[in-house]
């Protein structure tokens, strides 16, 4: 199938790498023009952009898809398909109607489950059990559009949303390849998204602060569900720090005096309530929570015991 593809970061780039690998005539790639990045703020290309300037494809970056210069030059390329894997722009309906067999989207969810922005964080965020990977037919809609193929992803109960990403970006990849045969053949029909929708919300920094009177189920959620980017953080001693690893201790009991210190008054949250070999222990709204894995504010990420040592803490002092 003649293909035109449209994407930009890494997520993108199992997919293209899959329409290449199967011998898919890729006719253009469409990424996002490059952006200042660093500290420097020098020129970055997008991850899909790198591929498939390897791969010798040839590379459009229009600021504006619906720009109608750009909406001919797709025409003139004449794509059976247009695929679309986290490109960050919007196509318009003229762009949608160009391919005869339309504009297929890979999407990180189970939809009409997490339509947006950002699926895979919310889902594990949010504790899901199991999430997957959808191709559909695009619409003017967001994420709205029927339903194609759909694979099934469990995620762990420690998993981050990076090690998730990474497996939904490959699983997408083999589904699109899939859905794109299913589609020459005739085999697959279109289905329309039934039932409760949710939608995946861009992250605010709200999202990122931890309130340490939630629980520590809740708590560790959200800080792998930040882990990698953009990071959970909190303050301790009055200064910055992201947390980046992190265990529940179910039903802990603090009978060691070597690891904890018991306290008379009930220790409130956020309080640090012991230290082990490889943690440090506090006191959520529900619960213990272990952190492991820690980076102050301009450093590296260290052990989370290290820092604590480093700090010269003391058994009850508090993040907050």
């Amino acid at each position: 199938m003649r293909v035109v593809f449209m994407g930009t970061p890494d997520f993108a780039v199992p997919s293209l790498q899959a329409l290449v690998e199967g011998g898919h005539e890729v006719a253009a790639v469409f990424t996002q023009p490059d952006r200042p990045a660093g500290r420097g703020k020098q020129l970055k290309q997008s991850p899909v952009k790198v591929f498939a300037t390897e791969a010798g494809l040839k590379v459009f970056q229009p600021p504006k898809i619906k720009d109608p210069l750009t909406v001919a030059e797709l025409s003139e390329l004449i794509p059976d398909c247009i695929v679309v894997v986290a490109y960050g722009q919007i196509l318009s309906r003229a762009i949608l109607e160009i391919p005869p067999f339309g504009c297929v989207n890979v999407h990180a969810s189970l939809l009409p489950h997490y339509r947006g922005a950002a699926p895979i964080h919310w889902a594990v965020m949010n504790g899901e059990s199991v999430t997957g990977v959808t191709t559909m037919l695009m619409d003017e809609g967001l994420d709205t559009g029927d339903i194609l193929l759909q694979r099934e992803y469990a995620i762990e109960p420690d998993e981050t949303t990076g090690e998730v990403h990474d497996a939904l970006a490959e699983m997408g990849g083999t589904l699109l390849l899939a859905t794109l045969d299913g589609l020459a053949k005739h085999a697959i029909s279109p289905r329309p998204q039934d039932g409760e929708y949710s939608y995946a919300v861009l992250l605010t920094r709200d999202h990122e602060q931890i309130q340490w009177g939630r629980s520590a189920r809740e708590l560790h959620n959200q800080i792998r569900g930040l882990n990698p980017w953009p990071g959970a953080y909190t303050h301790f001693q009055g200064e910055g720090l992201k947390i980046w690893r992190s265990r529940v201790m179910p039903n802990l009991k603090m009978k060691n005096a070597s690891i904890a210190v018991q306290r008379e008054a009930p220790s409130q949250p956020g309080q640090t309530v012991g230290i082990e070999p490889d943690g440090i222990l506090v006191q959520t709204g529900e619960g213990i929570l272990k952190l492991l894995e820690v980076q102050p504010a301009g450093k590296r990420p260290m052990p989370a015991r290290d820092f604590f040592n480093g700090r010269r803490a003391t058994i009850g002092e508090a993040f907050s």
